[in-house]
């Protein structure tokens, strides 16, 4: 028999000679190490490196058995290639095709290490048995024990085996099985008879269960979703995964509510060359919560990709059964306090200087809200090209949209609007001035005004527009508390004219006022849409000044703005309707404390009213992914118009309660009400080989009843504990679990903050 044939035979799994836990990560907050088990490697005192394709066999004596078997003794090593056996005696017998070890033996290659008492390979049966083995996966902490081990070319075969990831002497789990079988041809594992245990205490049994010996996708069950509230009752979920081929998947999960019943929740996934989609769907046949006890179902659609180099389309629907289904069942797909549905479908062209869409978008508008307008089309062209003279170009843009409404009384309307114009940016290190002067037209049919009487059957708008903003900046290297650092300096102005306009004889459509914070000030226009296009005779003026170290990065930013309207004719209304000379006071504020601490507000302050209108305020630190706190306050004094009042605080915090506990934290209280709206206290353990999550929480529930066999009596607050539970090793990586998923969970989660060491 080629000994090369024996050597490949023996090339299928593994068992550790030592393995190391991590270095303590004590309270520092780092993420729990795991490496792999460090195997003493079976060393040679050849060089294989002329004989790689070669057997090499390093033994103190050796022997001819009956003129046909040589056998090879004291402290006998076996090589070829990456392929090591260690024994105190090998028997290799040329005729019969078999090799035969007595005494301690130890096989490893760079994929495993086993130990046995005995090894016995067959070229005729093309197998390889060991007896009384033990295994370390030289990839990952698997390890475990089996009375014998059968290497094939289709993988292993263990017999009354068991395995565990755990590197401990005594594992914190373990299963042990009847029959284990690994193939390396799907890169999956199945198990028979198999049973679960906690420390030495049997508490799963299973008949039959498959497993991935890698991280690719694999059909099965996924670990399940345990969590209790008090509107649905114990909830379990037991996910499904079908790898469907190579770029599809899907995942079915029957999830029971106790008080409300079963629900099938779906996801399907496909990928074709540059194209992605999703399909979300979740059914539940009857609420049992509910006195109508009627079928609840929500629906999604996602697409998106791009196809002949200049072709985009993007796709995102979404159908629901009722207006209350997100605030009772909740879903992965949406927050529960989201009170309308996204439904848009584009199809983009992008050539070099010009671009064009057609998009039909809508809104499905939850709750006793007034129903949105969708366009059924949308069509927009812009374009733009450069005159050779300094960075001057002429640009071009155009939309046609057909408004459409549910509401019988309400209007509609065509819309046509094109606007064309020459714009002139110029910058310099030093400063920048950007011109930009266009003619705006726009013609409105509009239909279905019988109830709306100010609206016209047929408006024809057309507006000029001029545009001028510049702004400077000067910089000086300066030194405070013993450090350099360079402080700038940058003034900036705009004129906006556009001459003022009866436009009240047309209808809002797809118009909203903009955000009147520093940013918008230099904006050329006051509301999102075409229907109505403010007036302005004015300057916006504003200043901000940095602070940048010696790496340019910042340190500390404040910019401060305003907006001053000219002569009586354009005067600017607040949200009073009461007469202003100049806008709110708007100031951004940023300061980098530390590597660690970051402060971030904005305000806009009106001065003639001697009130807040608006203001954000944010601490941050955040020492690593586990060790970080977060502060907020939020205020508007007058919600869109409506003259609510709106002031939250709340805190979150994550921090390690030791090397293997983690506690997570978030509270949100509204002060105008004085009540709480959302409460949240979660802990992670975590280990090289399993890790639990619980969380219990208590939110503000939403009431969008508009119907009337789904008014319910619902209550204020839902309440309720999560659980998770992982075992690392059953394929895929031993990576940390990421705590991002608690910190972002419930109605108000952690946002992420910018420029803050990480």
């Amino acid at each position: 028999m080629p000994s090369s044939r024996i050597a490949v035979l023996l090339a299928i799994f593994s068992i550790p000679v030592s393995a190391q836990d991590s270095a303590d990560a004590s309270l520092s907050g780092e993420l729990i190490q795991c490496p792999l088990p460090q195997v003493v490697p079976i060393e040679l005192k050849e060089d294989l490196s002329d004989s790689y394709d070669s057997i090499v066999i390093e033994s103190k004596t050796s022997e001819t058995v009956a003129d046909q078997a040589t056998k090879f003794s004291g402290g006998v090593t076996l090589a070829y290639q990456d392929k090591r056996i260690l024994a105190e005696e090998i028997l290799i017998d040329r005729d019969a095709g078999k090799i035969r070890t007595s005494g301690d033996t130890r096989f490893q290659d760079g994929n495993i290490t086993i130990q046995s008492a005995q090894l016995e390979a067959d070229n005729n049966q093309n197998s390889v048995i060991m007896s009384n083995s033990n295994y370390q996966l030289g990839l990952s902490p698997g390890r475990g024990a089996a009375e014998q081990l059968n290497i094939t070319e289709q993988g292993v075969t263990l017999e009354h085996a068991s395995f565990t990831s755990c590197i401990d002497a005594t594992p914190d789990w373990s299963i042990s099985a009847s029959e284990i079988n690994l193939s390396t041809e799907d890169n999956a594992g199945s198990a028979y008879h198999t049973v679960f245990r906690v420390k030495d205490i049997p508490v799963l049994y299973l008949p039959y269960f498959t497993f991935p010996l890698t991280d690719e996708r694999k059909t099965g069950f996924l670990y399940p979703q345990i969590s209790s509230s008090s509107k649905s009752g114990f909830e379990l979920g037991v996910p499904f995964y079908w790898n469907i081929r190579e770029n599809m998947d899907a995942t079915i999960t029957p999830y029971f509510m106790s008080k409300r019943g079963t629900q099938i929740r779906s996801q399907f996934r496909y990928l074709v060359d540059e194209q992605y989609g999703q399909v979300d769907f979740e059914y539940l046949g009857a609420d049992d919560e509910l006195s109508s006890n009627e079928e609840r179902y929500l629906g999604r659609y996602q697409h998106m990709g791009t196809f002949s180099d200049n072709f985009r389309v993007f796709v995102d629907y979404s159908d629901i059964s009722d207006d209350n289904y997100l605030v009772d069942l909740e879903s992965d797909q949406f927050s529960s306090t989201d009170a309308y549905l996204w439904r848009i479908g584009e199809l983009s062209y992008f050539a070099e200087n010009w671009q064009s869409s057609i998009k039909v978008q809508g809104l499905k508008v939850l709750g006793d809200r007034r129903d949105s307008y969708q366009t059924l089309p949308q069509l927009d062209f812009q374009a733009y090209q450069p005159l050779g003279f300094m960075n001057t170009s002429f640009n071009v843009f155009g939309e046609y949209s057909r408004f459409e409404i549910d509401d019988p009384t309400q209007p509609e309307a065509d819309r046509l609007h094109i606007e064309a114009g020459f714009a002139l940016p110029y910058a310099m290190p030093g400063w920048f001035v950007n011109s930009d002067v266009r003619l705006m037209h726009t013609r409105f049919q509009q239909y279905n005004i019988e109830n709306s009487p100010l609206l016209e059957e047929d408006v024809t708008r057309t507006l000029p527009k001029a545009r001028i903003h510049a702004g400077l900046k000067f910089d000086r290297f300066t030194s405070y508390f013993n450090q350099n650092y360079v402080q700038t300096l940058e003034p900036q102005l705009q004129y906006l004219y556009i001459p003022n306009k009866d436009q009240s004889m047309i209808g809002e459509y797809d118009t909203t006022k903009l955000q009147d914070d520093f940013d918008g000030l230099f904006r050329d226009r006051r509301y999102s849409g075409l229907d109505k296009i403010a007036r302005a005779n004015q300057i916006s003026w504003g200043v901000t000044s940095r602070l940048l170290d010696d790496s340019n990065a910042e340190l500390f930013r404040l910019s401060l703005g305003q907006i001053v309207y000219f002569n009586d004719s354009n005067i600017n209304f607040n949200e009073e309707n009461e007469p202003q000379s100049e806008s709110a006071l708007a100031a951004d504020l940023f300061l980098q404390l530390t590597d660690r601490w970051q402060f971030r507000g904005d305000i806009q302050y009106d001065a003639a009213q001697n009130s807040t209108e608006k203001s954000q305020l944010t601490i941050d630190y955040r020492k690593n992914e586990r060790n970080l706190v977060q502060l907020n306050h939020h205020y508007i004094r007058n919600l869109s118009g409506s003259g609510e009042e709106i002031e939250q605080v709340s805190a979150l915090t994550s921090f390690p309660i030791s090397r293997h506990w983690q506690f997570i934290g978030h509270v949100t209280e509204d002060l105008v009400r004085s009540r709480s709206l959302e409460a949240y206290t979660g802990l992670q353990y975590e280990s090289c080989c399993w890790a639990v999550r619980v969380a219990y929480y208590r939110n503000i529930n939403t009431n969008l009843d508009q119907q009337d066999f789904l008014a319910e009596d619902r209550k204020a607050f839902d309440t309720g504990v999560t659980l998770q539970f992982v075992l690392k090793g059953l394929g895929g990586e031993q990576k940390p679990l990421a705590i991002d998923d608690m910190l972002r969970s419930g109605i108000f989660g952690y946002k992420r903050p910018y420029f803050l060491s990480n």
